[in-house]
């Protein structure tokens, strides 16, 4: 620190939250009285903003708003609220802008510092698996996994799913230049319809002590097509029935372990991990070479996870589309069908009289089914019965329309989804049970449960969305 600057605990003993507070624009509200000041904001009209107020409590040094119960000293009110004083600039650090806000009001003169504009590498240089030092996962020895340990420990990932996942993840070391080195959980990032090369490392570091960790990808990493691609059994991705996605491979990791006792087909499977925000190379690559499969969308339940779900089945439209082999008796009806969109989603007035007849059933067959479970009337049993009468229309409309030779040298199941039916649950499953027609009709309603749900939690911090099309 300069001679003569200002630390926090200046700051902290010769300013007051009111300060802080009116110079943020809120004003002294005194129909709540003295004892316990507190601070409101205005509108354009001199009225005050309701929700948007401010207690001072402990000898005017701190602060809360009564619905969070959140104390603020001056530090962290600034910190929280940088958008309130002119000093915030995009990008400025907050410690920064704390220095500058109290300096001010303290009417202490700082030294201007001159902008720093950090330039983007270039050049950066292709990543290469041989600049790093590889240690692998030996099930066979177990002084080769000891420093595994504090890498799956937080995340709760047991060893019987790492001897699953051994092929797939590794520490690399890489030595720097300055003589420093770093070592991370690495999963190897691999092309769709490559030869098996490493084109790069989903990176995974240590828990520091506030519980956070390093999560990245290494320098020079193919981050735009390379994906971690792994099965336990070794399934390679063109044989693969199954497909689940995931943002991470710890994600990935954590749901096969909740899962495979339950299903043992799941070692069968190929687990995907886009490494974060998964790009349209990704998904064509992936789905370009698993059209055969059901894609299963694991992706976390915010917003931008459900964004994520979106895309990925507007790309597998576009997929099957870029197969589909253009005849002059299939152009009218597929010029009405968006890239985005299912085969199925034309107009159907453009099929042939005998197909539309046979979509004809279907479309009313779904009307009934959403009659009835919008009604709140009929049992969900007997939801179910009228899902299956649907299911099997649908059915008869994809056979009969054929729509898989459509595509040029290949069979896939074109069909994205069954068209939903809507659920408190959030699920559009009905309530599916493959058993409920072997139990008599009375035990059906006694032990039928129409709040179960089919959404799956893996150990992330966050739930996963399970999807399947």
């Amino acid at each position: 620190m300069r001679e003569g600057e200002l630390t926090y605990d200046d700051f902290l003993r010769r300013l007051n939250i009111q300060d802080v507070l009116i110079d943020a624009g809120y004003h002294l509200n005194r129909r709540d009285g003295l004892r316990y000041p507190s601070y409101v904001r205005l509108d354009s009209d001199g009225q005050r903003i309701r929700n948007d107020k401010f207690i001072v409590t402990q000898q005017g040094k701190c602060c809360f708003k009564p619905q969070q119960q959140k104390v603020y000293n001056i530090i962290s009110f600034i910190k929280e609220h940088p958008h309130f004083f002119a000093e915030h600039r995009a990008g400025v650090s907050p410690d920064r802008l704390v220095n500058l806000v109290c300096n001010r009001l303290l009417h202490h003169p700082i030294a201007e510092r001159e902008t720093r504009i950090i330039q983007p590498k270039r050049d950066i240089k292709p990543f290469n698996i041989e600049d790093y030092d590889i240690h692998k996962f030996n099930p066979q020895d177990k002084s080769t996994q000891k420093k595994f340990y504090p890498f799956f420990k937080h995340r709760g990932i047991d060893l019987y799913t790492q001897y699953a996942f051994h092929r797939d993840f590794c520490l690399a070391t890489k030595h720097r230049a300055d003589g420093t080195s770093y070592t991370n959980l690495s999963f190897p990032m691999l092309l769709p319809q490559g030869d098996g090369t490493v084109v790069g490392f989903e990176e995974r570091g240590r828990q520091r002590t506030d519980g956070g960790s390093y999560k990245g990808k290494a320098e020079g990493s193919n981050s735009s097509k390379g994906l971690w691609i792994a099965s336990p059994a070794r399934t390679p991705l063109p044989e693969a029935k199954h497909v689940y996605w995931f943002e991470s491979a710890y994600d990935a990791m954590a749901y096969y372990q909740l899962h495979q006792k339950d299903n043992k087909e799941l070692r069968k499977a190929v687990f995907i991990s886009t490494g974060g925000n998964p790009t349209v190379e990704q998904m064509r690559g992936v789905l370009a070479n698993s059209l055969q499969a059901k894609q299963h969308l694991c992706f976390d339940m915010d917003q931008a996870g459900m964004e994520f779900c979106k895309n990925l089945i507007d790309e597998k439209c576009r997929v099957i589309r870029s197969f589909i082999e253009e005849t002059p008796e299939r152009k009218p009806y597929l010029d009405t069908v968006r890239n985005d969109k299912d085969l199925d989603s034309g107009e159907i007035e453009l099929l042939p009289d005998k197909l539309q007849s046979v979509y004809g059933k279907y479309e009313s067959a779904w009307e009934e089914a959403m009659s009835m479970r919008s009604s709140g009337l009929c049992h969900p049993d007997d939801i179910q019965e009228q899902v299956d009468v649907m299911n099997k229309h649908y059915e008869e409309f994809r056979d009969y329309g054929n729509f898989s030779v459509w595509t040029r040298q290949r069979t896939v199941p074109v069909s994205a989804r069954n068209r939903p039916i809507p659920t408190r649950t959030g699920t559009s499953n009905c309530w599916l049970n493959k058993n409920r027609k072997n139990r008599p009709m009375k035990r059906r309603r006694e032990n039928s449960n129409p709040r179960k749900n089919t959404k799956h939690v893996s150990a992330d911090d966050k739930a996963t969305a399970h999807k399947r099309f």
